[in-house]
């Protein structure tokens, strides 16, 4: 007798569907359509930035994908978030977004067409609906139709299927924005392309200067971000308890950042003690020690994907100790030299120039530099940066670090302009382990970073709810807990 093959690579959830129950899962649904006036968010923004986009690349095929699911483990995928490029252009940030394709079709002396290619709603006739655990909207939710997708973005929307026909054959130019989507880069044959690099560097670039809506967006996100931080310092006498209480902190922030946002707009950095020395601490599974800092580095990113970014170094005790204050005076002060130093027209590495003279010099002043400010300052010394290490901030938007494919000409070599948003964030980081250090001082790790906005005559602190100076932050510490 014949034994019947097994079934394979079956789910968790995977149980066997009868004929008549598929035929009853595909009758009797009611139409459910989104309101006919709905945008996405910034709605008269986005021609304006496809335009530019455009303008750069006369006669090409631009391709922007929004990327594709990532398995976490086994049947569960991250959590999707499209490139924040395809973002930029279309408006469209849900996790819904997975597979998508944006095609900037070239159209002759009018530039280029826009297409979109989407995935459509799952139909309720076939299994996929009820049955498809990445894609069915009983497992992951509704998504847009091809002409509500067309009426949320002013686009003109095609199945995603017909990208595949729109790629065969002979091509024209076309520039990809690779290593986004690796089904779109082997269908194009990326790889041999270096253009691409181009295509990568000016959606960077045109993102450079914010739009005043995207302004909003990120003070918006500031705003949250805030609220966070207050959160935090109210749940401390809880964290203090609990033997993982960097976790605790994590998970206060965390949820704050769901809650008003999309989310953290990076993997939250809470490291108490000497853990506060290691930049981009994310285990975050020590325990607090009363006598130490928690340095917090927290963002909320907005349902728009706009990120911000800011450090604050507390006190657990609420109060900051001799030593504790003097190191943290000389970053705030290398900070607030940075921040003068933000002006249009301003080379951008001008104010991490500033911030690093102060920490120089104080380290001097304190006999932890065996040479002067001036000698560690040059470019073929540098010694003051073993306690500094990395640079004073980095541009912010839909990434925390933001415009990173940008040319340097255009970014970390260039000038400032209305309408930059950054972040400045200079830090010492005194390892516990360093000997050329007085035993009061190792251990320590500071960093004071905010958010600021380049305005025509400066700059703009969007982050200045948060306290700076010791007297603030013991006040403000203060009226939380008590």
């Amino acid at each position: 007798m014949t034994q019947p093959q097994p079934r394979l690579a079956t789910g968790s959830h995977d149980l066997p569907v009868s004929p008549a129950l598929d035929a009853f899962m595909g009758t009797a649904w009611a139409a459910t359509p989104l309101p006919a006036d709905q945008r996405v968010p910034g709605y008269p923004e986005f021609a304006r930035r496809r335009a530019r986009l455009s303008a750069a690349f006369p006669g090409e095929r631009l391709i922007v994908p929004a990327g594709r699911l990532k398995v976490r483990c086994n049947d569960l995928d991250h959590r999707f978030r499209p490139h924040s490029a395809y973002a930029w252009l279309t408006g469209l940030t849900g996790e819904d977004q997975a597979d998508h394709v944006l095609v900037l079709e070239p159209a002759g002396p009018e530039g280029h067409e826009p297409v979109l290619h989407v995935r459509p709603r799952s139909p309720r006739s076939g299994g996929e609906f009820y049955r498809d655990r990445r894609y069915g909207e009983f497992w992951v939710g509704r998504r847009p139709d091809l002409d509500e997708t067309a009426r949320l973005t002013g686009l003109r929307t095609e199945h995603l299927d017909d990208l595949d026909t729109l790629l065969a054959g002979p091509q024209p130019p076309t520039r990809v924005l690779a290593g986004t989507d690796a089904l779109v880069d082997r269908a194009t044959g990326r790889g041999s392309f270096t253009q691409d690099d181009e295509l990568a560097a000016v959606l960077s670039e045109l993102r450079l200067v914010k739009d005043t809506w995207e302004v909003q967006q990120l003070q918006l996100a500031v705003d949250h971000t805030v609220s966070g931080f207050e959160d935090v310092v109210r749940a401390l006498p809880a964290a203090l308890r609990h033997h993982r209480g960097e976790r605790w902190i994590e998970g206060v922030f965390d949820l704050r950042a769901r809650a008003e946002g999309n989310g953290p707009s990076y993997t939250t950095i809470a490291a108490s003690g000497a853990h506060a020395c290691v930049l981009h601490w994310i285990r975050n599974d020590g325990a607090l020690d009363p006598d130490a800092l928690l340095l917090l580095d927290a963002g909320v990113e907005t349902d728009t994907l706009y990120a911000a970014d800011i450090t604050r170094t507390l006190p657990l005790s609420g109060t900051f100790t001799p030593v504790q204050r003097q190191a943290y005076e000389l970053v705030l002060a290398a900070q607030s030299a940075g921040i003068a130093a933000l002006r249009p027209g301003a080379r951008f590495r001008d104010f991490h120039r500033a911030a690093m003279r102060v920490i120089a010099e104080g380290l001097a002043d304190w006999g932890v530099l065996r040479v002067p400010a001036e000698q560690a300052l040059a470019d073929d010394n540098g010694l003051y940066r073993r306690y500094t290490l990395c640079g004073s901030g980095h541009m912010l938007g839909l990434d925390y670090h933001d415009c990173a494919k940008a040319r340097a000409d255009h970014y970390v070599d260039g000038t400032l302009e209305a309408g930059m948003v950054l972040t400045v964030e200079p830090g010492l980081y005194l390892q516990p382990d360093d000997e050329t250090l007085p035993l009061e001082l190792r251990g320590l790790g500071i960093r004071i970073e905010d958010d600021l906005v380049i305005t025509e005559d400066g700059a703009h602190l969007m982050s200045g709810a948060l306290p700076r100076t010791v007297p603030a932050i013991e006040s403000w510490m203060s009226t939380l807990l008590s």
